[in-house]
């Protein structure tokens, strides 16, 4: 890293979008992404809507 940055011909909130969505990186051991990549794929879905229906049965049914 620099010392110091020169911030002189920035704009303050070029880039700000009101209203975006931020999706959180989740990252699994090796041995559970392949677990679940595999199921995945054998009910015919991406991993990403596979695990996504997982936690939400998990969060609902803790939550009774």
């Amino acid at each position: 890293m620099k010392d110091e940055y020169d911030f002189s011909k920035g704009q303050r909130g070029e880039f700000y979008q009101p209203g975006a969505v931020f999706k959180l990186p989740v990252y699994l051991d090796e041995d559970e992404q392949s677990y679940l990549a595999a199921k995945a794929e054998s009910k015919g879905v991406e991993l990403s809507e596979f695990v996504t229906s997982c936690s939400r049965k998990r969060s609902r049914s803790s939550r009774r």
